[in-house]
């Protein structure tokens, strides 16, 4: 008779398991054991038989007769619990080795059976556990990976047993058995590891290379239970942002308010000598009122960028999402500017393809970005010369540009014939208030904000700016801005042509 079988039981064993019981050198078969179990069953009536053979109690046919009935009944009634008893004893056998066995075919449905049915559903269970296990452990893997912050785990001497992703990021991929002093020479760090014995620690620690960059470390040892072999938890967490956006406020204040001093002493020094010495002198009046207004103005330029450049830092993370023109924007400024250039007989031209896809952005600040690129350029250009505005769809632009923005671009370069610019200023010229000739930029009325607000601006619309600039050759803006479609083949806009008509 076939012993109970589970439906589910097919199901969820796996495929790889093998189908047939094969037996392991050195290990009886099935039927071998269950024969050599029914032997032994038959010993003690054999036993009683020769020995009632022996007192001639018993005839030898008789004997014979009683040995083989007693056989057969024995055979009818124990030999398939006896062999399901084997089946089960080989499985758990299997089992307990490791192997994944099929569930044995039980001829009754007794003892055996049920025992046999009763483990094949405990080690699915306990196959489900190990799988929820691992899955548990892999989604806490990932977990730990995408923490922000740098976090590696010690042994008790000090070598790294488990580090996250942004630690791999920080200190190289093969961390795993390195010991930390590898991975960080500061001795207060050291010092504190060696100490945790007394608690946790926290402090500031700058890694120089390849950029400095400075972090706030946290030294907790960890218990026994939950850290394995792992007693010490060590996260680096980043405050390079934090100390640079404080360095820059402080810069920021200072700067501002030396800026914005000269222009207020002047007015009121210029006010208290109209209201003494210079009270009914007319001339004296006129021509101070004329300074006072010119230092009233430069002030109110500089209070107008920046308010501006304080909104375009408010909004920066957030990508405008309307479609510009950029030709139109560039005309726009340029009639906007015609008069400085006319005073300087200076010449503006524009060189662009026929057709030209639109940049994502705002226009407002787009205008602001070229109002103020092609004013410098008028401004710092050679009297009578001209300026060139190259404007071309590339494929792709610089590798400084944004990642999720490395594809086609609006390239829109503006030169100058100017002086040109030593290449030790080019790295700090998108800083604020940073001057090349502070006395020229002031006497013509530059704040010195406007290539921070460029910077920002491009920063926003996920652009980039480069500059380019020799002495005595001019200089190069351009300003490279995302398409707001994906660009379609042009036949007159190769991938060289801006810097060819730059």
């Amino acid at each position: 008779m076939g012993g109970p079988t589970d439906p589910h039981e097919q199901m969820t064993e796996p495929n790889t398991e093998d189908t047939s019981v094969t037996p392991s050198l050195g290990r009886p078969t099935v039927l071998g054991r269950a024969f050599r179990w029914f032997t032994l069953a038959l010993l003690p009536s054999a036993l009683i038989l020769t020995a009632l053979i022996t007192i001639k109690r018993l005839s030898m046919m008789d004997a014979g007769l009683a040995f083989l009935s007693i056989a057969g009944l024995t055979a009818l009634f124990s030999l398939a619990p006896l062999i399901d008893l084997s089946r089960l004893l080989r499985f758990v056998q299997d089992l307990s080795q490791g192997s994944s066995p099929p569930t044995p075919e039980m001829r009754t449905q007794g003892v055996a059976a049920a025992a046999a049915f009763a483990l094949s559903q405990m080690r699915r269970e306990m196959r489900r556990s190990l799988a929820a296990s691992d899955q548990s452990a892999r989604s806490l893997e990932d977990v730990f990976d995408a923490l922000p912050d740098a976090v590696v785990m010690l042994d008790t001497n000090h070598c790294v047993v488990r580090a996250n992703m942004a630690a791999r990021n920080l200190f190289g991929r093969n961390l795993t058995g390195r010991d930390v002093s590898s991975l960080v020479r500061h001795p207060p760090i050291l010092e504190a590891l060696d100490q945790i014995g007394n608690g946790g620690r926290e402090l500031e620690f700058s890694l120089p290379i390849p950029v400095e960059r400075r972090f706030i470390v946290s030294i907790r040892p960890l218990p026994d239970e939950l850290a394995g072999n792992a007693a010490i938890l060590i996260a680096f967490h980043d405050i390079t942002t934090i100390r640079r956006m404080e360095q820059m406020r402080a810069d920021f204040v200072a700067n501002a308010s030396h800026e914005l001093r000269t222009p207020l002493s002047s007015l009121i020094g210029f006010i208290d000598t109209l209201r003494g010495p210079a009270h009914d002198d007319t001339e004296a009046r006129d021509r101070f009122l004329g300074i006072m207004a010119e230092q009233a103005a430069r002030m109110a330029r500089l209070i107008e960028d920046l308010l501006s450049l304080s909104r375009i830092e408010l909004n920066e993370h957030t990508q405008p999402s309307q479609e510009v023109d950029i030709r139109r924007v560039i005309s726009s400024v340029i009639e906007s500017l015609e008069p400085k250039a006319q005073a300087r007989k200076v010449t503006v031209s524009v060189t662009a393809p026929k057709t030209l896809p639109p940049v994502r952005g705002e226009a407002d600040e787009l205008t602001q970005v070229f109002q103020n690129l092609i004013e410098n350029a008028i401004k710092y250009t050679l009297a009578e010369t001209d300026i060139t505005i190259s404007i071309a769809a590339l494929d792709r632009g610089p590798v400084s540009m944004p990642r999720d923005t490395q594809g086609p671009v609006v390239a829109v370069a503006v030169r100058d014939h100017g002086e040109g610019i030593a290449q030790d200023h080019i790295p700090r010229l998108t800083e604020r208030f940073y001057r090349v000739d502070s006395a020229r930029s002031r006497k013509m009325g530059g704040t010195g904000l406007g290539l921070a607000i460029v910077k920002h601006v491009m920063s926003r619309h996920r652009g980039v700016l480069t500059i380019d600039s020799s002495l005595g050759q001019g200089s190069i803006f351009t300003a490279y801005l995302p398409i707001a479609q994906p660009l379609s083949t042009h036949s007159d806009s190769p991938s060289h042509r801006l810097q060819q008509q730059a």
